[in-house]
């Protein structure tokens, strides 16, 4: 059929078939668990004191430690895992622009060809050559009308998949935030805990050299002199350990914000709060609901995986029925041969395509995709559980460390005391070296003891905020400036690569899609 002489009939059919189009598949309902809207740990009711709180996206400023703050940003800037999830985004974002192109004609094709053709025939009569050339151009076009939804469900699968990659853009800045803030800590930890044992070395080496003098005059025995050895050389032992712990710490610290490890020249200035482990108290506990479980990006992720697997099934069904597809074509030939015809030519109609005999393959492709949508609907069920429970773990163990805290206080200061009165008794001859060495062993367990209860607290701090998806802001874009002068040096990327960072969303806007 010419579109030529039928330009009406064809327009109305379109019109038609565009006007019917209808979207198969289920529509993607957005997830709710009924029990988290009434959920709430009791460990979360316990605080007993109330003051500011700093914004859960930037949680860590409860420290009130610059370093980490430092430390925080530079990450933001140069950690690999992040510059990872952000190209991916980039990725996803992409993929939606290929699903989107389905809304345009699927075929556009331009065709120019110019042929030279030289023939030579031999007849009893005389040798003819004939030489000519010969020319043509033309443009296809066809486009598949989206009767069934084929590519709108495709395109609504793309676009959750590319918000999905934003979620996990901002799950990786939620664990980027809590390992360094961890592995600063353990380090601060490390140092403090190094200063106690250097603490008692110092102690415990001026008791053995007491006891070595007494014993080479006579007024003590070698056991006293031996068991204070004993205790020193025990002490000094543990030193190297602590020291190694420190180096690792530091290693882990330069790789999360991306320098190199073992170069001490790369890494911030630490030691301005060298060995302070911060004391937490219950205050922290207040203004974190539970209700964030569900601002966790790890779960707003696993919804918008549901939301596109669920419009895969539509993708899937759409293939049990006719495909119609609108074809045009217009051509143009010529040729220097006389008496061979210039021409224009304007061809335009409807295409149907069936796959009648599928054998099953399609009812069971959209089974699969069915399947995997109930996989990602449990899953994400399981993910919301679990999100809770590493909330009330979180907060439960925070609470216990805050009750030890008391207890271990006081045993720190009865260790101390001991000590005084253990060397006092000795002194007067009132008792023996072993109960000194008692007191110095106890003191030293009890202001280690103290302070590992302290880095466990902080511990718990950084756990709970992180069980509630805090941390997810970062003011740097999605793609590092280096990385984007590489991608744009290769490749025309276009505006994709300007999208602002999706973490510098609103943390008090509602779940939306």
């Amino acid at each position: 059929m010419s579109l030529s002489t039928c330009p009406n009939r064809v327009l109305l059919i379109g019109a038609l078939c565009l006007g019917g189009c209808v979207r198969l598949g289920p529509n993607f309902q957005p997830q709710r668990e009924p029990w988290v809207e009434h959920w709430n740990s009791p460990a979360l009711d316990q605080a007993v004191e109330t003051r500011s709180q700093p914004d859960i996206r930037q949680w860590w400023r409860v420290f009130a430690d610059p370093t980490l703050e430092g430390l925080m940003a530079e990450a933001d800037a140069h950690n690999a895992s992040l510059q990872v999830a952000g190209l991916r985004v980039m990725e996803a974002r992409a993929q939606l622009g290929i699903a989107q192109s389905g809304r345009y004609p699927q075929v556009q094709i331009a065709s120019a060809d110019v042929l030279y053709r030289d023939r030579k025939v031999t007849t009893p009569e005389a040798p003819q050559t004939s030489s000519f050339w010969q020319y043509s151009a033309g443009f296809d076009i066809g486009w598949e009308v989206d009767f069934w939804g084929r590519f709108s469900r495709a395109i609504e699968s793309a676009d959750a998949a590319w918000l999905a990659a934003k979620a996990n853009y901002e799950d990786a800045l939620v664990l980027l935030h809590a390992q360094l803030a961890q592995s600063y800590f353990a380090l601060r930890t490390a140092e403090a805990r190094l200063h106690i044992a250097r603490d008692n070395a110092r102690l415990q080496k001026r008791s053995y050299e007491i006891t070595e003098r007494l014993f080479k005059s006579g007024e003590t025995d070698e056991l006293d002199v031996q068991q204070a050895k004993t205790q020193y050389v025990s002490t000094l032992s543990s030193i190297p350990d602590l020291e190694s712990q420190i180096m690792r710490s530091r290693n882990a610290l330069a790789v999360l914000i991306g320098h190199t490890p073992g170069n001490r020249a790369e890494l911030p200035d630490l030691t301005e709060k060298e060995g302070v482990v911060p004391l937490v108290d219950r205050a922290v506990l207040q203004d974190v609901p539970a209700n964030l479980l569900l601002r966790r990006p790890d779960i707003r992720a696993a919804e918008q995986k549901i939301a596109a697997q669920s419009a895969l099934i539509g993708v899937a069904q759409a293939d049990l029925y006719p495909s119609l597809t609108l074809l045009g074509s217009i051509g143009w030939s010529a040729g220097s041969l006389a008496g061979i015809p210039n021409g224009l030519s304007v061809i335009g109609g409807p295409s149907l395509r069936w796959n009648v005999f599928d054998h099953g393959a399609i009812k069971n492709n959209v089974r699969v995709q069915d399947a995997r949508l109930q996989q990602l609907i449990v899953v994400y069920r399981d993910d919301v559980r679990q999100a809770a429970r590493e909330a009330d773990d979180a907060a439960s163990d925070l609470n216990k460390s805050l009750e030890r805290e008391a207890l271990l206080r006081d045993a720190k200061q009865a260790a101390k005391r001991s000590l005084t009165l253990a060397n006092a008794l000795y002194r007067e001859g009132y008792s023996d070296f072993q109960r000194v060495l008692d007191a110095q062993r106890a003191l030293a367990t009890q202001e280690d003891a103290y302070l590992v209860n302290r880095s466990n607290a902080v511990s718990d701090v950084i756990a709970l905020y992180k069980a509630l998806g805090g941390g997810w802001y970062s003011d740097q874009p999605l793609i590092d400036p280096a990385s984007r002068k590489q991608m744009q040096k290769r490749t025309d990327w276009g505006q994709l690569l300007d999208e602002p960072a999706s973490s510098s969303a609103n943390a008090s806007s509602p779940l939306q899609r």
